[in-house]
């Protein structure tokens, strides 16, 4: 027999049909329009709800979704500046330096100090106190080496001048009669100028002008062995005011 073949239907029987089940899809679909709803009605506060949170702003609680909130995040630059600051803060509390210490290190350098100041005058107490000056003999070479006139070059060095004429040679001391000062060579005008206080000597040393009371003094002259003229500033010969002329005593002069 086929498959295709329907029932049979006995006589006097009645078929009994079954009601046709209604479409899941439309079920579905309602339960989703009801979800939304749903949903919407539950984030809805209330005005109890809304009541209630403002009295917890006012009293100065934070909401709970604020609460929930995830705390921001400081920024990374911040970390190596904070850790900067505690170490320099360790260091400057390292390095921080005991006010007594020091006080004591300078009490203990200032008695260093003084006792060494009193050693040094102690020792300085038995030292000869004399002055270490260049000798006053000395040498300037040949008679030869000098050409008439006045000649400077030893002004600096020894404080005198070298003065050359037709008969003799002598050394005058570079320290004017007046007060002292030592005068100057002027060429051009031919003559010895104090500049002090203006006191004038000819090319021999002997006063013409100024405050100046006596010529100037002539040092100790003489030759050695080997003919040089030795030069002695600590021997001196001086022409006094009113009084006999020592120029001309052996010594002052060299003959040429």
């Amino acid at each position: 027999m086929s498959d295709n073949t329907e029932p049979t239907v006995e006589a006097g029987k009645t078929v009994k049909e079954e009601p046709a089940e209604k479409p899941p899809v439309v079920k579905k679909t309602a339960e989703k329009a009801a979800t939304p709803e749903k949903t919407a009605t539950a984030e809805k506060p209330t005005a109890t709800e809304k009541s209630a949170t403002t009295e917890k702003v006012a009293a100065g609680e934070k909401p709970a979704a604020a609460a929930k909130a995830p705390a921001a995040k400081a920024p990374v630059a911040a970390k190596p500046a904070a850790a900067a600051k505690t170490a320099t803060a360790g260091v400057e509390s390292k390095t921080t330096k005991d006010p007594f210490v020091s006080r004591r290190r300078i009490i203990w350098a200032s008695i260093v100090g003084f006792m060494s100041a009193i050693s040094l005058m102690f020792v300085r107490f038995f030292l000869p106190r004399t002055l270490f000056e260049p000798s006053p003999i000395f040498r300037i070479g040949y008679p030869g080496d000098f050409s008439i006139g006045v000649d400077t070059k030893f002004q600096n060095q020894y404080r005198i001048w070298v003065v050359r004429n037709a008969e003799r040679l002598f050394v005058i001391y570079a320290r004017c009669t007046h007060l002292g000062c030592t005068p100057d060579w002027k060429q051009g005008e031919n003559k010895f100028k104090c500049p002090c206080h203006g006191s004038g000597y000819d090319s021999e040393g002997v006063n013409f002008e100024g405050p100046a009371p006596r010529p100037l003094d002539r040092a100790n002259v003489k030759l050695d062995a080997e003919g040089q003229i030795v030069v002695d500033t600590s021997v001196l010969y001086s022409w006094p005011k009113g009084s006999k002329s020592n120029f001309d005593e052996p010594g002052a002069f060299v003959k040429v």
